[in-house]
């Protein structure tokens, strides 16, 4: 069975509606933080620790970046990081919990023993993030508390958009870019990670409940449900997962040129996250297309290894 992937037209239009909107109606914001410089270092001292706990790969891309780009990247980390947990370990109270949070890490006035909202509050002055970026981001993974299932690509697009996209468009304001060209490049690059990440995770969001495989998709490849639950991975199942990362490659391929937007010293950090976790797919189809019974990843020797044409396709215009 062959599908032809869909041109990007078919779904990206409403996306770049959405990325465009927030620097468009954007007015700079007075964002107020602790004022003992103390209180705030021991905030982006707690996100940095965050990051290293729960993302190896984002942590070695981050350190690239100049001290002050870096300390803010991770603390977009654990604005995502806490934002996401909130709803993946429910509770009795979580919605309750996630709207407390919500307004805590969008507040002008974060309370100071909340270290992550301190150090995003202070990130988003530094760098004039727009507020409304984060607002579609606790959208995007709010959705996860009662949707389940994506009908079509396009449906997951736009999933895909407010849980990675928006993290890419707050990225480009830490780390700089040259004009709103690169706005639609951020929006391809989130969405490939994102497909990556739920190509990876079939298996474990399954055990949570959640199938994020487009339905219709699926039905094309004469897959079910009851194939996912029986972790089928015959003919079908790598035909299907070859049509899935044969996508996320090509959004990889048109989302790349854009590094060359961004301000230099970011480039590297950036181009390193988006080429180390593009990998993942590699490893995937080296597993036999099982993203059942283990995690794909690429180890830290291999992404050591990687770095240096890493910098030579970023820093050479190569993308």
């Amino acid at each position: 069975m062959t599908l032809q992937i869909e041109p990007a037209e078919t779904w990206e239009q409403g996306l770049l509606r959405m990325a465009y909107a927030p620097i468009e109606n954007w007015t700079r914001e007075n964002v107020q933080t602790p004022a003992m410089q103390p209180e705030i270092s021991r905030a982006y001292a707690y996100c940095d620790e965050i990051t290293e706990a729960y993302s190896q790969t984002f942590y070695m891309a981050s350190a690239l970046l100049p001290r002050e780009q870096l300390q803010a990247i991770r603390a977009l980390y654990a604005f995502c990081r806490v934002s996401d947990d909130l709803i993946d370990h429910p509770t009795d109270n979580n919605v309750e919990r996630f709207q407390q949070w919500r307004q805590r890490s969008l507040g002008n006035h974060p309370p100071k023993d909340d270290l992550v909202a301190v150090a995003w509050a202070d990130t988003r002055a530094r760098f004039q993030i727009p507020r409304a970026y984060a607002e579609q981001l606790l959208d995007g993974v709010a959705r996860d508390l009662d949707v389940n299932r994506y009908e079509t690509f396009a449906d997951l697009a736009s999933y895909c958009y407010g849980v990675a996209s928006t993290v890419g468009l707050m990225t480009m304001h830490i780390v700089g870019y040259s004009g709103k060209e690169a706005v639609a490049y951020a929006v391809k690059l989130g969405v490939a990670l994102q497909l990556t990440n739920i190509l990876r995770d079939v298996g474990e969001d399954w055990e949570n409940g959640r199938l994020y495989l487009p339905q219709d998709e699926l039905a094309a490849f004469g897959l079910s449900e009851a194939a996912i639950d029986a972790q089928y991975r015959g003919h079908r199942w790598h035909s299907f997962m070859r049509f899935q990362i044969d996508r996320a490659r090509q959004l990889y391929a048109e989302a790349m040129p854009g590094i060359a937007m961004l301000d230099r010293r970011g480039r590297l950090a950036v181009a390193a996250a988006a080429e180390l976790y593009s990998g993942i797919l590699s490893d995937i189809e080296t597993h036999d297309y099982d993203v059942f019974t283990r995690r794909a990843h690429i180890s830290n020797r291999q992404k050591v290894a990687r770095l240096p044409g890493i910098w030579w396709r970023a820093y050479a215009n190569r993308y």
